[in-house]
């Protein structure tokens, strides 16, 4: 498997020249959520009121049809940007959509199971966080899964690779706190960067899994 230094130089690779359809697709994502929120905030405004529990409810409504699908193709768009899908990264971003159920059951499944863990105890809750973190390009790469199937899996994989994924995401805090002097701006290139670099990590996963797999074929069969 590469270091997270090689993981981090190849997704910088493979961005290389396409830097234009993730930073749109993180541009609109942003435009999209942000729309989304104005209910939350009107809510706030009108709290207590009849109108304080239409933007509730109006609120709830936008978070389920619309931001966890499109939280889901969000996430998944890079993977495919990954795997060769560089000039559609937009169009792949609004999958969750196609696939509504599928996104939904994932995401909530796995939001309420960390919610629970960080009920019970704060750094459990963030370990679990980290054990979780494959489902949704499980979910995409085995459709025959069950959602719950999909965490477990996600968990299975990451066994003694979570503070890997610890490391390299901290690795980007230099880029963090530039983004953060840049008003902002960075961000738009800085969430592509961290994106593909996670979809490497587990595309390395994924290949080292299935390399131990055929081996132990291998073994079985000599």
């Amino acid at each position: 498997m590469l270091t997270n230094k090689e993981i981090r130089a190849s997704a910088r690779k493979e961005l290389s020249g396409y830097w234009t359809m993730p930073v749109l697709a993180t541009l609109v994502y942003f435009l999209i959520t942000s729309i989304c929120s104005v209910p939350n905030v009107l809510q706030t405004a009108f709290r207590n009121t009849s109108m304080g529990a239409v933007f509730s409810g109006a609120g709830f409504i936008l978070s389920i049809f619309v931001l966890v699908p499109l939280g889901y193709g969000f996430g998944l768009c890079f993977l495919q940007f990954l795997r060769g899908s560089k000039e559609d990264t937009v169009e792949r971003m609004f999958d969750g959509f196609r696939t509504y159920g599928r996104a939904l059951g994932v995401q909530l499944l796995t939001a309420l199971f960390e919610l629970l863990w960080m009920l019970l105890f704060i750094i459990p809750g963030i370990i679990k966080i980290f054990a979780y973190s494959m489902t949704i390009y499980i979910s995409r790469d085995h459709p025959e899964l069950s959602a719950n199937e999909c965490i477990e899996r996600s968990n299975d994989m990451m066994k003694g690779h979570k503070w890997d994924l610890f490391c390299l995401l901290l690795s980007f805090i230099g880029w963090f706190l530039l983004s953060c002097l840049s008003l902002g701006v960075g961000f738009f290139w800085l969430i592509p960067y961290v994106n593909v670099t996670v979809s490497k990590f587990y595309e390395e996963l994924k290949a080292q899994e299935e390399a131990e797999l055929n081996e132990q074929r291998m073994e079985m069969n000599a």
